[in-house]
Protein backbone atom coordinates (compact mmCIF):
# COMPACT_ATOMS: atom_id res chain seq x y z
CA UNK A 1 0.00 0.00 0.00
CA UNK A 2 1.25 3.48 -0.84
CA UNK A 3 1.94 6.03 1.80
CA UNK A 4 2.04 9.83 1.77
CA UNK A 5 5.70 9.93 0.82
CA UNK A 6 5.58 7.29 -1.93
CA UNK A 7 2.15 7.79 -3.52
CA UNK A 8 3.74 10.12 -6.07
CA UNK A 9 7.16 9.51 -7.55
CA UNK A 10 9.44 12.43 -8.34
CA UNK A 11 8.06 12.87 -11.88
CA UNK A 12 4.44 12.68 -10.69
CA UNK A 13 5.17 15.22 -7.95
CA UNK A 14 6.68 17.51 -10.59
CA UNK A 15 3.56 17.10 -12.78
CA UNK A 16 1.23 18.04 -9.93
CA UNK A 17 3.32 21.08 -8.99
CA UNK A 18 3.36 22.10 -12.66
CA UNK A 19 -0.45 21.77 -12.77
CA UNK A 20 -0.66 24.13 -9.79
CA UNK A 21 1.69 26.61 -11.47
CA UNK A 22 -0.34 26.49 -14.70
CA UNK A 23 -3.65 26.91 -12.88
CA UNK A 24 -2.31 29.88 -10.94
CA UNK A 25 -0.96 31.64 -14.06
CA UNK A 26 -4.46 32.91 -14.80
CA UNK A 27 -5.69 33.76 -11.32
CA UNK A 28 -4.80 35.52 -8.11
CA UNK A 29 -6.12 32.42 -6.31
CA UNK A 30 -3.90 29.92 -4.54
CA UNK A 31 -4.07 26.11 -4.75
CA UNK A 32 -2.28 23.81 -2.32
CA UNK A 33 -2.08 20.01 -2.22
CA UNK A 34 -1.44 18.32 1.12
CA UNK A 35 -0.89 14.55 1.35
CA UNK A 36 -0.61 12.59 4.57
CA UNK A 37 -1.09 9.00 5.69
CA UNK A 38 -3.85 9.27 8.24
CA UNK A 39 -6.74 11.62 8.84
CA UNK A 40 -7.09 12.28 12.54
CA UNK A 41 -10.86 12.39 13.05
CA UNK A 42 -13.34 13.88 10.62
CA UNK A 43 -11.89 14.65 7.17
CA UNK A 44 -13.57 18.07 7.01
CA UNK A 45 -12.23 19.07 10.43
CA UNK A 46 -8.75 17.77 9.63
CA UNK A 47 -8.64 19.52 6.25
CA UNK A 48 -9.72 22.79 7.92
CA UNK A 49 -6.92 22.39 10.47
CA UNK A 50 -4.37 21.82 7.67
CA UNK A 51 -5.88 24.69 5.65
CA UNK A 52 -5.27 27.10 8.52
CA UNK A 53 -1.85 25.65 9.41
CA UNK A 54 -0.70 26.17 5.81
CA UNK A 55 -2.02 29.76 6.00
CA UNK A 56 -4.47 29.35 3.12
CA UNK A 57 -6.87 31.38 5.25
CA UNK A 58 -4.51 34.36 5.06
CA UNK A 59 -4.56 35.13 1.33
CA UNK A 60 -5.45 38.72 0.49
CA UNK A 61 -8.67 37.88 -1.36
CA UNK A 62 -9.50 34.80 0.75
CA UNK A 63 -9.31 32.66 -2.40
CA UNK A 64 -7.13 29.78 -1.28
CA UNK A 65 -8.06 26.17 -2.10
CA UNK A 66 -6.75 23.08 -0.35
CA UNK A 67 -6.81 19.60 -1.86
CA UNK A 68 -6.30 17.28 1.11
CA UNK A 69 -5.55 13.55 0.87
CA UNK A 70 -5.13 10.98 3.64
CA UNK A 71 -3.89 8.05 1.57
CA UNK A 72 -3.95 5.16 4.04
CA UNK A 73 -7.42 6.11 5.27
CA UNK A 74 -8.65 6.70 1.71
CA UNK A 75 -10.15 10.06 2.57
CA UNK A 76 -9.88 13.37 0.80
CA UNK A 77 -11.46 16.80 0.84
CA UNK A 78 -11.38 20.02 -1.10
CA UNK A 79 -11.71 23.18 0.92
CA UNK A 80 -12.04 26.72 -0.38
CA UNK A 81 -11.73 29.89 1.66
CA UNK A 82 -14.67 32.25 2.07
CA UNK A 83 -13.79 34.43 -0.94
CA UNK A 84 -14.14 31.55 -3.41
CA UNK A 85 -16.86 29.77 -1.43
CA UNK A 86 -19.07 32.85 -1.66
CA UNK A 87 -19.08 32.79 -5.47
CA UNK A 88 -18.97 29.15 -6.61
CA UNK A 89 -22.24 27.39 -7.28
CA UNK A 90 -23.57 24.98 -4.71
CA UNK A 91 -22.09 21.53 -5.19
CA UNK A 92 -18.98 22.75 -7.02
CA UNK A 93 -16.50 21.21 -4.57
CA UNK A 94 -18.40 17.89 -4.66
CA UNK A 95 -18.26 17.95 -8.46
CA UNK A 96 -14.48 18.41 -8.31
CA UNK A 97 -14.22 15.58 -5.77
CA UNK A 98 -16.27 13.29 -8.05
CA UNK A 99 -14.01 14.13 -10.99
CA UNK A 100 -10.92 13.32 -8.94
CA UNK A 101 -12.47 10.18 -7.45
CA UNK A 102 -13.14 8.79 -10.93
CA UNK A 103 -9.36 8.84 -11.50
CA UNK A 104 -8.46 7.69 -7.98
CA UNK A 105 -10.66 4.59 -8.29
CA UNK A 106 -8.52 3.55 -11.25
CA UNK A 107 -5.31 4.13 -9.29
CA UNK A 108 -4.50 7.25 -11.29
CA UNK A 109 -3.71 9.66 -8.47
CA UNK A 110 -1.57 12.04 -10.48
CA UNK A 111 -4.23 12.42 -13.17
CA UNK A 112 -6.92 12.89 -10.51
CA UNK A 113 -4.93 15.63 -8.82
CA UNK A 114 -4.18 17.31 -12.15
CA UNK A 115 -7.87 17.23 -13.13
CA UNK A 116 -8.98 18.65 -9.79
CA UNK A 117 -6.34 21.37 -9.85
CA UNK A 118 -7.31 22.34 -13.39
CA UNK A 119 -11.01 22.55 -12.51
CA UNK A 120 -10.28 24.65 -9.40
CA UNK A 121 -7.99 26.90 -11.45
CA UNK A 122 -10.69 27.50 -14.06
CA UNK A 123 -13.17 28.53 -11.37
CA UNK A 124 -10.62 30.74 -9.62
CA UNK A 125 -9.80 32.41 -12.95
CA UNK A 126 -13.49 33.16 -13.56
CA UNK A 127 -13.90 34.98 -10.25
CA UNK A 128 -10.35 36.03 -9.38
CA UNK A 129 -8.49 36.82 -12.61
CA UNK A 130 -4.75 37.33 -12.54
CA UNK A 131 -3.70 40.83 -11.51
CA UNK A 132 -0.50 42.45 -12.76
CA UNK A 133 0.62 43.03 -9.18
CA UNK A 134 -0.15 39.47 -8.10
CA UNK A 135 2.32 37.69 -5.86
CA UNK A 136 2.43 33.97 -5.18
CA UNK A 137 1.21 33.97 -1.57
CA UNK A 138 1.43 30.21 -0.99
CA UNK A 139 4.28 27.95 -2.21
CA UNK A 140 3.23 25.66 -5.08
CA UNK A 141 5.01 22.57 -3.76
CA UNK A 142 3.05 19.67 -2.33
CA UNK A 143 3.17 19.43 1.45
CA UNK A 144 3.64 15.91 2.78
CA UNK A 145 3.14 14.59 6.29
CA UNK A 146 4.28 11.08 7.13
CA UNK A 147 1.97 10.51 10.11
Amino acid sequence: MSNAITILNREEDRRVVEAIKQAELNTSGEIKVHIENHCRGDVEERSLYVFNRLKLNETQLRNGVLIYLAVKDRKFAILGDEGINNVVEEGFWNDVKDLMLSHFKEGRFTEGLEAGIQRCGEKLKAYFPYQSDDINEIPDDISYEDN
